[in-house]
């Protein structure tokens, strides 16, 4: 095996004449339009890379979103295999859960169920600052889990990231709507992920 691969790289290189007319068969008589595509790209991607930032996951997920929508579209319309039109679906359903995420539905989706009152109160000790409180003026948390009530069990049962333990009871129902809220965040995360890792080998044309 070493013999063969010294043979090979000892092997004389073709002369300028035979690789421009390699260059030529396989990539030059076609520059003309991969130079457009590539035009069409950087027109595609320009908003995105010029709104890009290094600050957190929400440009990573715009820059996947963006992605998966061009390569949905293109393989959907290509329709060059019997799977085409279901790969499509999927990056599409990937492009809705990573709206999700980007939007954190969700995390804030528990907010809907309850109006609490804000106010400040200078603080004795530091001048100058004031202190944060809220009170919690209506709730609807029932409704909520009766939404997801297999989480809801979950979460009685300790999932989330909030204990429940020490708190009165109208404390203890917003905790236990914060974890279900998390949860189901997390559950979205988890899901775009695991449709990808299934997936993602199979998404060419």
């Amino acid at each position: 095996m070493e013999d063969f691969f010294e043979e090979l790289k000892n092997r004389p290189k073709p002369n300028l004449f035979k690789r421009i007319k390699f260059w030529w068969k396989y990539d030059g008589k076609y520059y003309h339009k991969e130079f457009v595509r590539g035009i069409k790209k950087l027109w595609y991607w320009f908003p995105i890379i010029w709104k890009d930032r290094d600050w957190d996951t929400h440009f990573i997920y715009q820059v996947m979103k963006h992605k998966l929508k061009a390569q949905a579209k293109y393989i959907s319309d290509s329709d060059r295999h019997t799977r085409a039109q279901q790969d499509a679906r999927r990056m599409i359903i990937c492009v809705k859960l990573i709206q999700l995420c980007q939007d954190e539905t969700y995390a804030m989706e528990y907010m809907d169920y309850h109006k609490d009152r804000v106010w400040f109160t200078p603080c004795e000790d530091r001048e100058g600052s004031s202190l944060y409180n809220s009170e919690v003026t209506s709730e609807n948390f029932d409704d909520y889990f009766k939404k997801y009530p297999l989480i809801y069990k979950k979460v009685l049962k300790g999932e989330g990231p909030f204990t429940l333990d020490g708190r009165d009871e109208e404390e203890m129902r917003k905790v236990i709507a914060m974890n279900i809220a998390h949860v189901n965040q997390d559950r979205a995360r988890k899901l775009l992920f695991k449709i990808m890792e299934e997936n993602i080998e199979g998404w060419w044309d």
